[in-house]
């Protein structure tokens, strides 16, 4: 049976970040259910980065990781637009950043959005937003790790864990395991891998957020930017040959599992850019569906468990798991180790994500 001083459950964005930064200390082995890395969350991202999104209490994390991301990050830009009869949301939308560093400029989106509809008065510019290349950052962690040491086993879904003299037991698909350190990365499955564990559940909760791919008539202008609703009802964004992707920005309470997209769910999304501007959608070329997993608080959580010894949680991360992985990594990094934190991650609370606070 081998044996390792760290095993990380889950080798999407957050297990693999984690582990690139832990294995130069320690012998890591990632397990993955599926048969790829990132099948879930993080291969289903709407893969753009934005200091505001997920707000106050994740601004922190998204600001402190944009130098780790700098060379997987693209101009973006971003318009948070608001309804005429929605002023009260601009002011406190405003107010909610006010001091944070970011810089948001009132706007008119009428400039920068053709066939924007009238109603549509109102907008903040973010102009930091920014694409992620999603498939490069993961893949850079992933062989980060692995040049430092790490294991990864794929097709290793968890079938038991028990924990005997201090050391984990952990039956896989792909065979049996032990390690001193159990870490559960394991996104929307957090909860069920905790109570195998012999941990309380914190209550995370995965949620489907749905996307769609289209074709517009006439097509997006060359240097549109990302666009939402500031009350959060949709969003769009810009992609190559002129396409749209679309979501209605829907939480829609689920069980952890492969999520798929709903007709009703689609169209809703269709019916609210059709309200938002005049452009007539020429085709629907792709639908897809993926997982968010907040805690009832909805911050991310970070740390060693409040009763069960060896156990470290590192899950939680909603829909901003990949525009906060590198000062998210660091911390759990600096959380596990000891070490003293990365200077760019050193003024943050790390209490304010703490799986402590649960008790």
């Amino acid at each position: 049976m081998s044996r390792y001083d760290i095993a990380i459950v889950g080798a999407g964005i957050a297990g693999a970040s984690l582990a690139a930064e832990l294995a130069p200390h320690a012998s890591v082995l990632i397990l993955e259910a599926e048969e790829q890395p990132g099948y879930h969350s993080t291969g289903r991202s709407a893969a753009f980065w934005s200091e505001t999104y997920g707000g106050p209490d994740i601004q922190p994390l998204t600001s402190a990781s944009e130098p780790g991301l700098r060379d997987y990050l693209e101009p973006l830009g971003s318009h948070h637009i608001a309804r005429a009869d929605e002023r009260a949301s601009v002011d406190e939308y405003l107010a909610e950043f006010d001091g944070s560093g970011v810089t948001l400029l009132e706007v008119d989106p009428r400039e920068s959005i053709p066939g924007l509809r009238d109603e549509w008065a109102y907008c903040v510019y973010e102009p930091s937003c920014a694409y992620i290349d999603v498939g490069g950052l993961h893949g850079a962690y992933l062989k980060t790790a692995k040049q430092a040491g790490a294991e990864l086993k794929l097709s290793a879904g968890i079938e038991a864990i028990a924990r005997e003299n201090g050391v984990w037991k952990l039956q896989t698909r792909a065979g049996a395991f032990e390690a001193d350190l159990l870490v559960n990365a394991a996104g929307a499955w957090a909860d069920p891998l905790a109570a195998m564990a012999g941990a309380k559940p914190l209550g995370i909760q995965p949620y489907r957020r749905t996307m769609v791919q289209i074709l517009t008539d006439p097509a997006p202008p060359e240097r549109l930017s990302h666009v939402g609703h500031i009350g959060g009802s949709f969003y769009f964004k810009p992609e190559a040959g002129g396409r749209l992707w679309l979501s209605p920005h829907d939480e829609i309470v689920t069980d952890a599992c492969d999520a798929q997209p709903e007709d009703i769910d689609v169209a809703i999304a269709i019916d609210r850019f059709e309200h938002c501007v005049d452009w007539r959608i020429t085709k629907l070329e792709h639908k897809w569906a993926g997982l968010r997993s907040f805690a009832p608080d909805r911050r991310p959580v970070y740390g060693f468990d409040a009763r069960q010894e060896g156990l470290f949680w590192f899950a939680g991360q909603g829909g901003f798991g990949i525009q906060t992985a590198p000062a998210a990594a660091l911390i759990a990094a600096s959380l596990i180790t000891g070490n003293a934190p990365a200077d760019v991650v050193a003024g943050i609370d790390f209490e304010r994500y703490s799986a402590r606070r649960f008790g």
